[in-house]
Parts: C-alpha cells; structure tokens; sequence
C-alpha cells in the first residue's frame, strides 16, 4: 500500500478527527440503536454462530456459498465476517453489527484517498491544488451524512459491500498509474462484493466494465509491460495473471449462480413483473379503446417494464428523495428526513454540472464519476419498490464527492469573481473569507448532523421500535425464565419468522436444533416455514383461537390444544383463547403494546 495511506496519522490531522468520528458515531450505544435486530440481521447471526459452532449452517450445510435462510437466499461473507466476531465477543447485537460498523469506517477512509488518486488524475491545477482539501471533505460527508451513517449501525450486507467497492476501486487506480501489485486487491476487493450483497451483482461487473473503457490507456499499458502472463517480465511476479486468474474465480461461479433459481430467488421476489404488475396489464388491455392490435403494442410485459425502469431509474436522482424523505423503509432511513444534509443541495447538482462539462471534453475521471453515478441506480431500479435507500446504496460515495467538488468549486470561484484583494479586505479580524466560507460550511454541517442525531437516538427510536420487531428479546428471555413450568409455548409468527428470534437470543445449540425430533420445516409459498421444535410452537395470528377448548392450527395443517396440558402463549395484543390468564405485557418503546403473555 501507499506510503500516505500508513503515514496519514501524521500528514492530515483532521482525517484523523473525522474517522474518529466516525467511529464514535458509528460505535456508541450500538446494541440498543437501531432499537433491536430485525429478522435479517438474526438470521446472519444465527448462521454465523452455527457455522462458527458446527462448521454447518443452521440448515446442516457445511460451509455454504449461499445461504438458505428463510428461502431468500443470503450470500456468505457477511456471515463468515459475522461469524469471526461472534468468536470474539459472543452472539449478541454488538457481534453481528460490527462488521457492518468496521466497513463503514473503512469506506470513509477510502473514500479519502479515492478522491485523491482521482484528482491526481485531472488536469485542472485549482483542483488539484485543492485535492487534499476535497477528499477531506468527502471523507467528512461519507462520515456524517444520514444515509451512510444509518446504514452503517445495522448488519446491513450492502454496507459491507459498498466497502468492498470503494476499496477495489481504488486499489484498481493505483493498480494502473504505479504497480500491478495493486491489481491484486483490486481483485479481491471487487470480487468480494459481489459475494456479499445482490446489488453488487449487477452493479459491480457494469462497474468494471466502465473502468476498463474510461482507462483504457492505462490498462494497455499495463499489459504491455506484462506481455508474457505467465513469466516473470524484469523481475517482477506475474501480477496480470494472477490478477485474471482471481476475478475469474470470484466472478465466474457468480455467473454461473445467477443463472440458476437459486441465484435468481431473490430478484424473483422484487422483480418489476410481478404478479401485480401483470394485472395491471391485463386491466390496461381491457379498458383500452384503442384496436386491438395498438393496444397490444401500447401495454405488454417489454413496454411496461422500459416503462416502470426509466421511472425507478429517475426517482433515485429526485431532490426529495436525497434531500427530503429519505425513502419510505423504516429500517433503513429515518422518516421524512433526507439521506444527504439539505445544505449540499445546491453543491450536489453543481457538481454533477461540473462534471457533465468535463466529461464533454473527454475527461476520464468527469466521465468515470459519472458513469458510477448513473450505473449505481440500476439494480434498483429493477425492483418494484425503488427508490430504495439500501439497494441504492452503491451509489455511495459519488454524492459526497460531488457535493464536495461543487462547494470546492463554489469556494474558488468565488474568490476569482471577488478577487483576492476584496476578499482580504473584507477578511474577519485578519482571518481570510476563503477561510471563513468553509468553516461556516463546517459548522453547518455539525448544526445539521446534531440534529439527525438527536431524532435518530430519540425519536425515531422511540416511534419506530416496531419497524425492528422490538419485543422478542424480552419475550425470548421471559420464556427462557419459566421453561420448565411449560408443556409448549406457543408464539405468533405477526411480526415475522419468531424462531429465529428464539434461537438467537437464547442462545439454542445448533446441533440441538438441526437434530431435534420435534423439528418442523417446509417449503410453501417461496419461503421456508418452521411451525415447530422442542416445545416451541409458532402459529399465524389469525390461527389463535377465541375460545379455550379450540384448538391451535400451524402452518402445515397440524392441530394441537392445550386442554390437557400447560401451555404458556405469547400473542398479538387482545388474541387470545377467553379465560386464559394474562401474566405479562410487553411493549414497545413508544409505550403501545408489542406482545401479551397468557397461560392456559
């Protein structure tokens, strides 16, 4: 690596204090906010602590590539990563979200030294001038602003591989302008990320795709000076060939998974063709007034699809969804509040016009940024429900770097239309208003992010505990406290997938589990269903009786009552067989009732 990148601690105090930062904002309070795991990040900690424990997963597969799940069919870095830290500190919320904490700070130190092997790439002086001054504020926006910030305290898969990205991306950089070395971490970086989060998937390959024709010089140069592949050429390893050698090994299997339904199950979840979608065409043909055969034209599959793609693409670019709502998935944003500070608004749009001028002119890196902006969306933009503030998240960090360029811009523009003279004049107490400019921009910006911070630790905390299926750690630990005085303990599947919840924060052994006798699972409906195991009993809502003599009905048709035995129930508020007696109340962090707790 780069001498700078171990040598930063001393050339650039106040990266230092950002990753500081952003480690501090990324670390504190971290098992209690987000309010609590949801049924995703359960899932990666279970598995990765029956992989830990057992080599398997909790399905009994030994060391997968891809993960069964609940059916939705998780990649495997995560969980391995996952998996590492649970050995250090156990299977609890601060080991399952560390990987996603470390990433996050990683990115904003990538994203640092990104910015400067760009701009050591343009030929334009007043930047480069201002290079360190650039990437110290897109590191500052990557480390602050609200949509990596969130993302970056839950176990969120994508956090991690936008990381990965960043990273090759700037490894493949300096693979190109100094040594092949490089090429190799390049490789491994990218190759990662397309292992670890669906997104990547498509994102990644279109990605590189990009680079090679953006630096198309520089790759030719690069193997032109390592013609021979497989020999060693003046001195040197074969890095080009190990390089080919490990993004085929990363990206080939990918390929190839893609093209079977277990690689393509969770796309066919969110796929803009749904059912709904096809509907919505046939009502289209039915209530059209053209002929037959322009009606067919007009709405069918390809053209609703264009359609409804083109529309996902440009919602992501909207100024109220970065700047504004945020998006409307409560786990990944908070409510009605944008995923950038609204103060880059105007630096944001201004540096996609500077770089739209410059990639006019053929300049690589202008055309390149661009180009990662434009391609980041697309996967998104797949799904039904784009915007999507988690899939979106390869877009990351070209916001920050944009949002710096054009205040950066903005500054020394600034300081040429009023002239050095006039500036100095007009100076605070001798202090330059050049100066001045970015520490007001500064101090914005703590004002702004003081005020995230204070509605992400309280209210959306408070108001949104629900969104994280806060409750079942509480009722876990009440069960785990009267095991014995139970004959079953009946669950509500309401707020989704309990035994998992069940299995983490007991913890259940895995081995336990996978042999139970009393263990049942099935396939129905594209997901994979746990109805039982042990004494556990998980049942839909609606399938709780009212009266105390019906019976309990699971999802495989099993029927069951509790008229000759003690059953302990933990429901939906109100659900409940009459004459049961209700022990206790669990509930949210807004006060509203969460779960009630009844014995027969």
């Amino acid at each position: 690596m780069p001498k700078r990148f171990f040598k930063f601690f001393k050339v650039n105090p106040i990266l230092v204090l950002i990753i500081f930062v952003a480690t501090v904002l990324r670390l504190i309070v971290l098992d209690k906010v987000p309010p609590s795991l949801n049924w995703d990040e359960v899932s990666h900690g279970y598995n990765a602590f029956s992989i830990l424990k057992t080599g398997k997963d909790e399905w009994g597969q030994t060391l997968p590539v891809i993960f069964k799940a609940y059916g939705d069919y998780k990649l495997p870095v995560y969980i391995y990563l996952a998996a590492i830290s649970e050995s250090f500190f156990g299977l609890n919320a601060f080991a399952v979200r560390l990987p996603s904490v470390l990433a996050g700070i990683g990115t904003v130190i990538f994203t640092y030294f990104l910015v400067l092997e760009l701009l050591s790439k343009i030929k334009n002086q007043s930047l480069i001038a201002s290079g360190k001054l650039l990437a110290t504020i897109s590191a500052l926006l990557v480390a602050t602003e609200p949509w990596s910030l969130f993302l970056s305290r839950g176990a969120f898969e994508a956090n991690l591989a936008l990381f990965f990205i960043v990273a090759g991306v700037y490894f493949f950089l300096k693979g190109i302008s100094q040594t092949t070395n490089y090429l190799l971490l390049a490789s491994v970086f990218l190759g990662l990320s397309v292992w670890t989060y669906n997104s990547a998937r498509i994102f990644v390959p279109l990605l590189i795709v990009t680079l090679f024709l953006v630096f198309k010089k520089e790759v030719l140069q690069v193997f032109r000076k390592n013609k021979k592949l497989s020999t060693y050429n003046s001195g040197q390893r074969p890095v080009v060939l190990w390089t080919i050698l490990l993004t085929t090994f990363f990206f080939l299997p990918m390929f190839w998974q893609l093209l079977n339904p277990i690689g393509q199950a969770r796309y066919g979840k969110l796929s803009i063709l749904d059912e709904g979608a096809i509907g919505q065409i046939i009502e289209a043909r039915q209530n059209s007034s053209y002929s037959p055969f322009v009606t067919r034209l007009i709405y069918n599959r390809p053209t609703y699809f264009i359609q409804r793609f083109v529309f996902n693409w440009v919602s992501h670019f909207t100024y109220y969804f970065l700047f504004i709502s945020g998006g409307n998935h409560y786990q990944f944003s908070v409510p009605e509040y944008g995923l950038l500070h609204i103060v880059n608004l105007p630096f944001f749009f201004l540096g996609i016009l500077l770089l739209l001028k410059k990639a006019l002119k053929g300049n690589s890196v202008a055309i390149f940024l661009l180009s990662w902006l434009f391609l980041a969306p697309i996967p998104d933009s797949l799904t039904r429900d784009a915007p999507h503030v988690l899939r979106s998240i390869t877009m990351l960090p070209a916001p920050m770097i944009l949002s710096s360029l054009g205040l950066v811009s903005f500054v020394v523009w600034s300081e040429k239309f009023v002239g050095e003279r006039i500036m100095e004049r007009y100076s605070f107490k001798g202090f330059p208003r050049k100066k001045a400019l970015y520490l007001a921009y500064i101090l914005v910006i703590i004002i702004l992010a003081n005020n995230y911070l204070t509605k992400y630790f309280g209210e959306y905390k408070k108001n949104y505990s629900w969104s994280w299926q806060y409750g079942y750690k509480e009722a876990v630990d009440y069960t785990k406290d009267h095991y014995d005085d139970y004959d079953k303990v009946i669950i509500t599947k309401k707020y989704g997938e309990p035994h998992e919840f069940f299995l983490f924060y007991w913890p259940w052994d895995p081995r336990k589990y996978k042999e139970d006798p009393n263990l049942n699972r099935f396939y129905q409906s594209n997901w994979y269903w746990i109805d039982r195991f042990d004494k556990f009993y998980f049942v839909n809502d609606w399938d709780i009786p009212k009266e105390e003599w019906q019976s309990f009905k699971l999802e495989s048709g099993e029927e069951f009552n509790c008229e000759d035995i003690k059953c302990l129930l933990i429901t939906s508020p109100t659900n409940f067989p009459k004459r049961w007696n209700k022990l206790e109340t669990i509930t949210f962090l807004d006060g509203n009732p969460a779960f009630e707790i009844y014995e027969n």
